[in-house]
């Protein structure tokens, strides 16, 4: 069987302030590669560029990965202010009918960060512009300074529903994690199942109810250091599962790859 396709949603960039790219952290095509056992390839997401179509036809699976840039507000329903950041309304175009059109196929994907955040909008949910100006929330945002390692440091723990998906799949109802994130979702969207938290209440891990698919997501990064880590591990090894169960029965209709099935 041939390694299943991962479109890695690309971010866009200035290189040197004038010079526009589209480009994916390495250390995602890594964990695409080298523990999911799938071929990553960067999606520039711009809807001048591909369509939501050619993706679903070209790619087995896709990793909505994080990025600086966060989902326009006005995605749900909410007014644009400088609490909000930047934005990419050209990856919001791909992105967000792309998700719902991977769930209704049963097609695999896994949200990270800003994708954990795209997969609630796309189901109608909406986001806090900034979790730490909320009472009794810590500051999850990646350090300012410091090495990549100390940026990317485990900081805190994750608990998941006893009994969901994420207690299965781990064998554990916590994990510890790192944070590097501003934004963080606010009212779940439709069929969303919120299965795992941050001690201070802030959402961590979810799946979509009844999908056919795999469609687990997080709102800390599993990419960084994924071959060793064992938390990241395990979500990249059933991440590329689920896509050569997408290979080995692409066609026959959604239903085979359901994430009821991980553990």
């Amino acid at each position: 069987m041939r390694r299943p396709i991962i479109g890695i949603i690309g971010n866009s960039y200035l290189i040197n302030d004038q010079y526009p790219t589209h480009a994916g952290g390495t250390m995602n095509s890594e964990a695409v590669a080298q523990v999911a056992g799938c071929l990553p390839l960067i999606v520039p997401s711009d809807p001048l560029l591909v369509t939501v179509e050619e993706l679903l036809d070209t790619c087995d699976g896709f990793l909505f990965t994080g990025g600086r840039p966060n989902v326009h507000p006005a995605e749900y329903g909410e007014d644009e202010t400088p609490a909000h950041g930047e934005f990419d309304r050209c990856r919001d175009a791909i992105t967000l009918p792309l998700i719902r059109a991977c769930v209704d196929r049963g097609q695999p994907f896994f949200g990270i960060c800003r994708g954990f955040q795209e997969v609630n909008v796309a189901m109608g949910g909406t986001l806090y512009p900034e979790i730490r100006d909320l009472p009794g929330r810590m500051n999850h945002r990646m350090p300012p300074d410091g090495t990549l390692e100390e940026k990317f440091a485990i900081r805190h723990d994750v608990h998941f529903d006893k009994g969901g998906v994420f207690h299965r799949l781990f064998g554990s109802t916590c994990v510890r994690t790192n944070t590097l994130h501003g934004q963080g979702i606010k009212t779940a969207g439709t069929r969303i199942m919120i299965e795992g938290h941050a001690d201070d209440g802030t959402p961590e891990a979810l799946v979509i109810k009844d999908a056919p698919g795999f469609t687990l997501s997080v709102q800390w990064h599993p990419e960084y250091n994924a071959a060793h880590d064992p938390v990241s591990r395990v979500l990249f090894s059933a991440f590329g599962d689920a896509a050569r169960d997408w290979v080995g029965n692409r066609g026959t209709g959604p239903g085979f790859a359901a994430q009821s099935s991980v553990a």
